[in-house]
């Protein structure tokens, strides 16, 4: 048996250029304005945890990062949401996966209440054996933890699933856990992410021998 396990923002939708305005119109409510540069190095990929510390510069913790991170959040839904629509090919390529009968599922450090906006436009529910969001783990992305817990949801070992991701610490994180990785360019180019085992744009040009091949590397 084969699973594959997809990172969400930039690889099953791209988001990432409308976080990036929810972002620049959240810090500027709190008097905070950051360059794309900076949102380019410590915002795509990151846990939310880590992009309030670093333009808030301090250490947050309780009430306040929950309530923080749920104003910026509500914010990204609000302007995603209505247009919400997957990466090309990818659903062609989930239902040819399914046929083949590979496991499947979504491993992401956004909040759950953004997984099931997102699930609410793009019908992959029916297709995941796993869903895992920001809640499921305590330590996120470049650690592993996401991932293994995925490829034990699926019953699936980790050298036997192929991880689809688009930013540096989750293919980080995919790595750890001693999966492929597939690097998704829609965010950044193959040369600013970490040796991944293939790249690709989007997924109209893959199939299930992609996978199959990828797991005898």
């Amino acid at each position: 048996m084969i699973a594959v396990i997809f990172d969400m923002d930039g690889v099953i939708a791209d988001t990432n250029p409308h976080h990036l305005v929810a972002w620049h119109q959240f810090l500027a409510k709190y008097g905070i304005h950051a360059t794309d540069q900076e949102m380019h190095e410590h915002m795509f990929g990151k846990h939310n945890s880590y992009i309030l510390e670093y333009f808030f510069k301090r250490k947050m913790s309780g009430d306040e990062l929950h309530k923080l991170q749920f104003e910026k959040e509500a914010m990204f839904r609000e302007i995603y949401t209505p247009i919400a629509e997957p990466i090309a090919g990818l659903l062609t390529f989930i239902e040819d996966l399914k046929r083949q009968g590979v496991k499947t599922g979504i491993a992401t450090s956004a909040p759950v209440e953004n997984l099931e906006a997102v699930l609410s436009k793009i019908p992959l529910r029916a297709s995941m054996e796993s869903l895992l969001s920001e809640q499921d783990v305590t330590r996120h992305k470049p650690f592993p933890d996401v991932y293994l817990k995925s490829a034990v949801n699926l019953g699936i070992a980790p050298e036997r699933c192929v991880v689809f991701e688009d930013s540096r610490s989750g293919v980080q994180a995919g790595l750890n856990a001693g999966m492929k990785v597939v690097g998704v360019t829609t965010t950044y180019s193959p040369e600013e992410l970490p040796p991944c085992q293939a790249y690709i744009p989007d997924y109209q040009n893959i199939d299930y021998s992609f996978i199959e091949a990828l797991i005898k590397i």
